[in-house]
């Protein structure tokens, strides 16, 4: 990568040096956010894959029970027993800062506290079946919220994990070896001013000197006393 030109002066190493600083610093911090998020994104992802699993186990054998009320009930009996429920539920999300991630919490609220209101029929002409297959998607709702939150947490994670490690890959690869080109390329050129400066001072005494030896050798030529 070409190296951007910079003025070769010490007012300008002096502003790249602190620079450097920064970069330096901010490159140690957003590593050890990026560290932080994965390990927190780990243990969410193990979290997930659990939940995940006993959410599936769960709408599975809901499935199961409602497989069974239908064959027990016809089907006019099942679908007018489902049609008007009587329990409703509101989501409400708020939100959580995790590494200045802003992760979404999920919590549920139901129109009525009565666990009995899930059932929207009469016992006396549905079957035992069904009344099973809806208490179990009852129990599992509050599992599949979870899951619903979890995963968006994992998603919104993985997203800014990935903005960090381009910061720091950007942090790391670009920005401060440019720094530190600039920084050595300064210096190399002051140090090579610095040197230029002593030669041409060290070529001016001895002129000095050499035309004072010959003021002095012509001053003896003629008879004239030199102060020394």
């Amino acid at each position: 990568m070409a190296m951007t030109q910079v003025n070769p002066t010490r007012m300008e190493l002096t502003r790249l040096k602190k620079k450097l600083v920064t970069a330096l610093r901010g490159h140690k911090l957003l590593k050890d956010k990026r560290d932080e998020l994965m390990r927190r994104f780990l243990d969410l992802v193990r979290f997930n894959k659990e939940l995940r699993e006993k959410v599936e186990k769960g709408i599975e054998e809901a499935n199961k029970k409602f497989v069974l009320a239908a064959a027990v009930m016809n089907d006019p009996a099942l679908k007018t027993a489902l049609l008007a429920p009587k329990q409703s539920v509101s989501v409400n999300v708020s939100k959580q800062n995790v590494m200045s991630v802003e992760i979404p919490v999920f919590d549920y609220q139901t129109r009525t506290p009565a666990e009995n209101d899930i059932y929207s029929y009469g016992f006396a002409f549905t079957s035992g079946d069904l009344d099973d297959a809806v208490a179990s998607l009852n129990s599992v709702f509050p599992d599949m919220l979870k899951l619903a939150e979890c995963e968006k947490s994992c998603q919104l994670m993985a997203d800014e994990i990935e903005k960090t490690r381009r910061r720091v890959n950007a942090l790391e690869h670009v920005m401060i070896p440019e720094y530190q080109r600039q920084i050595k390329y300064i210096t190399m050129k002051l140090d090579e001013n610095e040197r230029s400066t002593q030669i041409r001072l060290m070529k001016v005494k001895d002129m000095m000197l050499k035309e004072a030896i010959e003021a002095r050798r012509a001053a003896e030529e003629k008879g004239i006393e030199v102060l020394t």
